[in-house]
């Protein structure tokens, strides 16, 4: 029989990437509150218009011609941009950092410890494998600890 079960995981990776597309489409849809999208405005401003005073049903004479009404504003206005390009003063060199060495020391007693330390998970094939990752980190990691010794002698 096949096992229908699916990996954790599995699980783990297409929940954080459901997780992050939903963040992304919210942040650009500008829903997050801290998102820096902008909001397109489509609706253009409505012109205020003066209130005109309902028809009487008799026509008077002292009635007044209605004022005309206000153009509409103008929504978008183009300007010029300039840009003005200044020449820079020089950066001074900075001092060059003084360069650690790779230590063999240091990477071979990292490996031996790493290595211990991997041998000691898992079983059968998934032991090599923690042995060897043990190993590698070891050595990185006893690379790294030898370099810092030396940047501060």
């Amino acid at each position: 029989m096949e096992n229908s079960r699916m990996h954790p995981m599995m699980i783990v990776a297409a929940t954080s990437v459901t997780l992050v597309s939903l963040l992304g489409a919210a942040s650009i849809a500008g829903i997050l509150p801290n998102s820096q999208a902008k909001q397109n405005e489509m609706t253009a401003p409505v012109a205020a218009q003066a209130a005109v005073p309902a028809a009487s049903p008799l026509p008077s004479a002292s009635a007044k011609p209605a004022a005309p009404a206000p153009a509409p504003r103008r929504v978008v206005e183009h300007k010029t941009v300039v840009h003005h390009s200044y020449a820079q003063a020089p950066a001074p060199a900075p001092a060059p950092a003084p360069v650690a060495q790779n230590s063999p020391l240091g990477m071979g007693i990292g490996a031996v410890v790493g290595g211990l330390l991997g041998n000691q998970v898992g079983s059968g094939n998934g032991r090599k494998l923690a042995t060897v990752a043990g190993a590698v980190g070891g050595a990185y990691a006893g690379n790294e600890i030898a370099k810092r010794n030396q940047q501060q002698q």
